[in-house]
């Protein structure tokens, strides 16, 4: 073991999880026990799947996916609106948790949080122990489940707490590599999606055992260099990546997603796109803040990532001129290739409430801006799958396919 010491904390099946504790509040069911998804309205065409539970996974439902494919595949699927504000307070009451354990902590998304808890052993002499106390005590207070991978470096906490869910602590240290990592399939390292390990397979690499033996120096013609190294550096477990402390108020505010299916046309970037705009340009307006610099981001399947970002010429907190700038930075920077990661991030915020008069008050932003603070309202009370948003419902009206 070497002197580093990591947690990754996942909480299992998040959305899900999150739903399941406020119905089963009201009497619900535990959507946790049964095929069940978080996506919205079912009968919206660009409702998707925006998370699932254990038990929907058996039946091949995928995040990202339309619910209407979804539908197909478990017609007694259960499906739940999602409740942005809610999942917020879970997100934040369970990372406070997290956070009494060590100063160090990187938000790495809504549900997953990594601690450094390197040079805390006169506090927390047994770090299995502690683990148990973090994932038993998330459970005992906030009502939902967690996973906790431990390990020396980031990836190897993360791929532990992956291993067998849900409710569980796994290890990950570098002797047990061999033995626990590198049986699994390739399509289970982290970051090496299904294309990917397509390519992979083509040179006979089924096994992230395989990849690790593998020499780098013939994975560059199939993944480039940089994808190379990163992911036979993965394999052998290898990655010196530090913790990062954020604050919200420092990044502003942002959604990532790495999908399930790689995304190759704009309708399923825009349906994704527009899902991310919904869950940040709430929260943000939650918080009273306003953007003046939105951006995107994506990745490809060679493993480059490209940003995009547009600096506005004054603040809006408005979900719609959010979603349109986003589009624009997508169709001016997105060339058609097949994407396995796909990002939009708020900031430059402003929270002091002036907003810039004009001589010709613009009459259909004050009607977005209505609709954005009504739907946030219902959406607050009875879950974001409760009404939707007529004039974003068709994301690929009026959109080219290319950097036209």
């Amino acid at each position: 073991m070497s002197d580093r010491l990591i947690f990754h904390i996942d909480v299992n099946s998040a959305f899900v999880s999150w739903s399941a504790v406020e119905m089963l509040k009201n009497g619900g069911p535990d959507l946790r026990e049964v095929p069940s998804i978080v996506g919205g309205d079912p009968d919206s065409r660009r409702s998707i799947v925006a998370a699932k539970s254990i038990p929907a996974k058996k039946y091949g439902i995928v995040t990202g996916e339309p619910v209407s494919s979804a539908l197909r595949k478990c017609p007694n699927l259960v499906i739940a609106g999602s409740n942005f504000d809610w999942y917020v307070k879970c997100s934040r009451a369970f990372k406070a948790i997290c956070q009494e354990y060590t100063p160090t902590m990187q938000s790495f998304s809504i549900d997953e949080v990594f601690l450094d808890m390197s040079g805390m052993n006169l506090i927390y002499p047994d770090p299995i122990a502690t683990a148990y106390e973090i994932k038993d005590r998330v459970y005992k207070e906030l009502g939902f489940t967690v996973n906790v991978g431990v390990a020396s470096n980031k990836l190897c906490a993360k791929m532990a707490s992956d291993f067998e869910k849900p409710n569980k602590v796994h290890t990950l240290f570098s002797n047990e590599i061999e033995s626990k990592m590198w049986p699994l399939p390739v399509e289970d390292l982290f970051t090496c999606g299904k294309s990917t390990s397509a390519r992979l397979r083509s040179l006979g690499i089924y096994t992230i055992g395989e990849l690790a033996k593998y020499p780098v120096e013939q994975l560059v013609m199939l993944l480039g260099e940089r994808g190379a190294i990163h992911f036979h550096n993965y394999a052998n477990g290898i990655d010196d990546s530090p913790v990062l402390q954020e604050t919200e108020d420092a990044k502003g505010y942002s959604a990532e997603t790495t999908v399930e299916e790689d995304l190759v046309d704009i309708e399923s970037i825009n349906r994704l796109l527009l899902a991310q705009t919904d869950v940040v340009a709430a929260r943000m307006r939650a918080d009273e803040g306003k953007c003046r610099c939105i951006g995107v981001t994506f990745r490809n399947l060679d493993f480059v990532n490209k940003s995009h970002q547009k600096k506005l010429p004054e603040a809006t907190d408005v979900t719609d001129i959010i979603f349109e700038t986003a589009k624009q930075l997508i169709r001016e920077s997105w060339h058609g290739e097949p994407l396995r990661l796909l990002g939009l991030s708020l900031s430059d915020i402003e929270r002091d409430g002036f907003e810039q008069m004009s001589l010709f008050q613009d009459e259909n932003k004050e009607k977005r801006k209505a609709l954005d603070s009504t739907l946030d309202s219902i959406r607050g009370k009875f879950g974001n799958g409760a009404v939707q948003r007529a004039s974003t419902i068709d994301t690929s009206k009026n959109i080219n396919r290319r950097n036209q």
